[in-house]
């Protein structure tokens, strides 16, 4: 397919420009040329997909091709028109963006071979435990489940019962037959944001939002759709302290980023001690 794209492309040029091609030294095909700096075929790989028609590709090529050497040409410019000092600074911040980049690549690479990113219940536990002020809610938290369905039902009384009572064999008959309700979330045994609870159902509004800041309250809310059904588990306030398991995974995080940093310095000290002892690395008194 991109070679057929190359083909249409290559006929597009010759139409574009009276201009021959001009070769590379290794025999590639330059596809444009601003002073004595030249665009080849294989800059244009990265342009195609599979699926591209030969007028996208066109028009792609040709738009890349057009920004490609307006910034040959201000680059020219520049190196012109530029002072010598500004033109130094350039080259030094751009060696050093280089030299970064690849340092920090080849480093990043060799953390992901070696970091350890399991983070034990014993840990996460420890560090809480030690950075409490940290782990503040910005907002509040609820346990809570419901269900939407058809206010209309024939069982809706009996469902409303094992709806509250929610023992185990109620659960069980609930998710069997959950595929019937307009949408729900059995599951109260996780903490997440009271804003969450709000976008699942739409029924609840700014007037009764406070609703669900009720530990232990059932709720039932209708509207156009239908009825909804919710019993709040538990509550957290805002400016509470957070839960272990709501904030385990930002832990998880806070830990291996520490471990990555630690693993980092061991590594740039490992490979400075290994070249001076392969003598690839000497300071000169």
């Amino acid at each position: 397919m991109k070679h057929a794209y190359f083909s249409i492309l290559m006929s597009a040029f010759l139409l574009v420009s009276c201009e021959y091609f001009y070769k590379h030294e290794v025999e590639q095909t330059a596809v444009a040329r601003v002073n004595d700096v030249f665009l080849y075929t294989d800059d244009l790989q990265h342009l195609f997909t599979e699926n591209m028609s030969s007028e996208d590709s066109l028009l792609r090529v040709n738009n890349f091709i057009t920004r490609w050497a307006t910034q040959q040409l201000l680059v020219a410019g520049a190196e012109l028109n530029l002072n010598e000092k500004k033109l130094q600074d350039f080259n030094r911040l751009a060696k050093q963006y280089k030299n970064d980049l690849y340092a920090t690549s080849y480093l990043d690479a060799l953390v992901r071979k070696n970091i350890d990113t399991v983070v034990t219940e014993s840990e996460a536990e420890t560090y809480f435990t030690n950075n409490p002020d940290i782990f503040t809610l910005k907002e509040n938290l609820i346990k809570f489940r419901y269900i939407h369905v058809d206010e209309n039902r024939l069982d809706i009384n009996d469902l409303k019962t094992k709806f509250q009572r929610f023992d185990a064999d109620d659960k069980r008959e609930l998710d069997s037959i959950a595929i019937q309700f307009k949408s729900y979330s059995l599951n109260d045994s996780i903490w997440i944001k009271v804003t969450q609870a709000i976008k699942k159902i739409p029924v609840v509004t700014t007037e009764n939002k406070n609703e669900l800041l009720k530990k232990s309250n059932f709720i039932q809310l209708k509207d156009s759709l239908g009825l909804y059904l919710m019993q709040i588990e538990d509550v957290l306030e805002r400016n509470s302290a957070a839960p272990l398991e709501y904030i385990k995974p930002t832990i998880d995080q806070i830990v291996i980023n520490k471990r990555k940093l630690e693993l980092i310095k061991e590594l740039e000290k490992d490979i400075t001690k290994d070249a001076i002892k392969n003598k690839q690395f000497e300071i000169y008194n």
